[in-house]
């Protein structure tokens, strides 16, 4: 997978590096790894393995998937969360689809698909925020709050992200939507996440997710009337 970057967004996640860049060292890809600072921890994983470290811009989850993005050269990219909880399995799906005009999303919730990681609360939210997205964008997936997301370079720019924080998980699948591109879901594995806290807030973020979907479902109406 030498066309291939994953772009790591990994804010207090220095523990947990260390087992997901173990797990990755036989996958042969480059790694861009997004922190909000780097300490002595992060040079010594510099150190240690063949990656790419970029400090973010600004704060957010989002923001350090876009400046993430800005800085792949490889033909195709992932996202690839540092809390350990991704599969690289998923990634052999590359091999066996044309990304040409195509997103490829990992899902929890498809057949064969399952998560670890999920709470009662977690699990309702998702499934109330990815029927709007199909309701409201006709997206046609099964898991929206999931970035584990696959697709060309190129694309993921054409997208134009602007979401700095958790919005981003729904604005990747309603833009790639809008600009015609084909969001193909397929069942994945999220594993627990392998130690420290959450850098999601349920409640804070569900709400900024859920007044976005308005928002941008308002846009699209409004422009459609005119």
């Amino acid at each position: 997978m030498k066309n291939l970057t994953l772009v790591i967004p990994a804010k207090n996640e220095e523990e947990n590096l260390i087992f997901i860049l173990n797990e990755l060292k036989n996958i042969n890809c480059k790694k861009i790894i997004v922190v909000n600072k780097i300490n002595k921890k992060i040079k010594d994983i510099k150190n240690k393995f063949k990656i790419t470290i970029i400090k973010q811009s600004s704060n957010g989850y989002g923001n350090a998937i876009i400046d993430g993005i800005k800085k792949v050269k490889t033909e195709l990219m992932a996202i690839f969360n540092a809390d350990g909880s991704f599969d690289p399995k998923f990634l052999s799906n590359i091999k066996k689809n044309n990304l040409k005009k195509k997103f490829l999303l990992a899902s929890r919730y498809e057949k064969n698909g399952k998560s670890d990681d999920d709470t009662i609360v977690t699990y309702i939210g998702n499934k109330i925020f990815t029927f709007l997205g199909n309701l409201l964008f006709n997206l046609k997936i099964t898991d929206i709050l999931y970035t584990y997301i696959i697709g060309k370079t190129s694309n993921f720019k054409i997208l134009n992200l602007q979401s700095s924080d958790f919005r981003l998980c729904v604005e990747i699948p309603i833009e790639a939507k809008k600009k015609h591109f084909f969001l193909k879901s397929l069942p994945s594995y999220e594993r627990s996440r392998i130690s420290g806290k959450k850098n999601v807030n349920e409640l804070k973020d569900g709400l900024l997710i859920l007044f976005y979907l308005i928002k941008k479902y308002l846009f699209k109406f409004i422009f459609l009337i005119k």
